[in-house]
């Protein structure tokens, strides 16, 4: 690391999301932002700010839970209404005073639940 590089040295580069769904989990990962880098028939890999994948992978069968990362977008309540408007029936917006942010709740088709939090980045290079 450069003493002008002012970054964390490190970042997550990978997140994984099982689905039995891989087209149309896909299409939802490009829907809601992702830029799709690798679109096999096992696996789908999508690009997210700061270069983190997300790696899709395949599978017969899943039991739907809580994706395993929670997602952040600049602006909270512009996602959440344009979510509504593509049809994704995003839950209400939470306020968590506890942790000072709001997020909400989307089911992607898999049935696995993503959550979006509001911004909260320190403001430092990342």
């Amino acid at each position: 690391m450069s003493v002008e590089d002012l970054r964390p040295p490190v970042w997550v580069g990978h997140v994984v999301l099982e689905t039995d769904r891989l087209e149309e989990s896909a299409r939802f990962m490009r829907t809601i932002g992702m830029r799709p880098v690798y679109p096999g028939p096992d696996v789908a890999v999508f690009e997210l700010r700061g270069g983190t994948h997300l790696i899709l992978i395949a599978k017969t069968e899943i039991v739907p839970a809580d994706a395993p990362f929670d997602l952040m977008v600049e602006d909270l309540h512009a996602t959440h209404q344009h979510f509504t408007s593509l049809g994704l029936n995003p839950a209400p917006i939470e306020v968590r005073s506890s942790i000072n942010h709001e997020v909400f709740r989307v089911r992607e088709p898999a049935g696995n639940f993503i959550n979006f939090f509001s911004n909260h980045v320190s403001g430092k290079p990342v």
